[in-house]
């Protein structure tokens, strides 16, 4: 459950680095894998083992490479010391540390009545989901994801055309109200993000029949339906408790 970011990227590309797009380190110990590291864009520490963390930290040099460093609270947390011990200046240059983000997962469907208005994202809306998710986005990491590759715009025409990304659409404003992605999936999980509602509708109580609907669409595919959140997001926490999901493990992430 913790781990599906990772599972999901291998299920594309193995553990080649030209197919993966990034390096993936293994320790072992007596013949047997205790611990991974994924490393790309985002650095994805797999196992808490202090002797594979230390391995791991010696790998990377004291150029950063990445914006971020996710995954199991104890496993980034780690990492992320050792990082700071051994090569100092650009690893200690974090811009947020969210140490603390509780994994919440629902089995089943919610007990809420769902909002059916929330669809699958349809093409002919893009402009419209697009600029939500942009707002999302700025909102939550507080920088755009705008860039001169349209790189973000990419991701969110996969997204959409994937069928992973689900929308609440105003037709009289031409505007998108709510919207949800599938961030990664593997098996029977996958991990929701980008939850967001229009800031001038938040209050209402539209946000948690969206979610239950979110979930109903998710689990046309996938049984479990999980995401994380901010410990400090007290709001957030309440809502996706009264969809119906539980805290079974705890994240973190450290951006740069």
């Amino acid at each position: 459950m913790r781990n599906v970011f990772v599972s999901s990227r291998l299920d594309i590309g193995g553990l080649n680095p030209a197919a993966l797009g990034c390096k993936v380190y293994g320790f072992e110990r007596d013949g047997e894998l205790v611990a991974l590291c994924y490393a790309g864009s985002n650095i994805v520490p797999i196992g808490d083992d202090e002797e594979a963390l230390d391995g791991f930290a010696g790998r990377f040099g004291p150029h950063r490479f990445s914006q971020s460093i996710m995954g199991a609270a104890d496993a980034v947390m780690g990492l992320h010391r050792r990082l700071v011990a051994r090569w100092g200046a650009e690893w200690s240059a974090v811009r947020e540390l969210r140490a603390h983000q509780p994994l919440m997962v629902i089995e089943g469907q919610s007990p809420l009545a769902p909002d059916l208005r929330v669809q699958p994202a349809r093409m002919e809306f893009f402009d419209a989901y697009f600029h939500a998710a942009v707002r999302m986005h700025t909102e939550e990491v507080g920088v755009s994801p705008l860039d001169p590759s349209h790189g973000y715009e990419s991701f969110v025409m996969g997204l959409i055309r994937s069928g992973r990304a689900f929308a609440g659409y105003n037709e009289d404003s031409g505007r998108v109200w709510f919207k949800a992605d599938i961030g990664c999936a593997h098996g029977r999980v996958c991990q929701i993000q980008g939850v967001w509602i229009d800031p001038e509708l938040r209050g209402r109580g539209l946000s948690a029949p969206a979610m239950a609907q979110v979930v109903r669409l998710c689990r046309g595919t996938f049984p479990v339906v999980s995401l994380y959140v901010n410990d400090f997001n007290t709001r957030a926490r309440r809502l996706y408790e009264h969809v119906g999901f539980s805290t079974v493990d705890e994240l973190a992430t450290i951006l740069y």
